[in-house]
C-alpha cells in the first residue's frame, strides 16, 4: 500500500464508537478504501504504538444528492476499520 498516514484518514467519534470503546477496547477509523485489513493493522501498530488483536472492515456507498433533478450528483464512497487493541491497551484522543 501506501504511506501509513494514507491508510489512515480520520478516527470516528460518534456515540457507537464512543460506546465501542468503552465495552470491547474498539476504535473506529475512516480509512483508505483500497487498504486491507492487514495494512490498517500495521498502519495502527505503528502510528499509535499498540498491539492490535483484531481489525473488521465495512464498506459504504455514497448518498445521492439533488435527486430532485435530472442530473444528481453522489458523495464519496468510503471504508470503515473496527480495530479492536490487546487487553490494557488504550489510545489517548484528546
Amino acid at each position: 500500500m501506501k504511506d501509513l498516514f494514507q491508510v489512515i484518514d480520520t478516527i470516528q467519534l460518534s456515540e457507537k464508537a464512543t460506546l465501542l470503546t468503552e465495552l470491547n477496547n474498539e476504535y473506529v477509523f475512516k480509512v483508505d478504501r483500497r487498504a486491507n485489513k492487514l495494512e490498517i493493522k500495521q498502519a495502527v501498530e505503528k502510528l499509535f504504538g499498540k498491539k492490535v488483536e483484531s481489525v473488521r472492515t465495512a464498506n459504504y456507498q455514497g448518498k445521492k444528492k439533488r435527486e430532485r433533478r435530472a442530473d444528481f450528483g453522489r458523495t464519496a464512497h468510503w471504508k470503515k476499520a473496527f480495530v479492536r487493541l490487546a487487553e490494557g491497551e488504550s489510545i489517548d484522543l484528546v
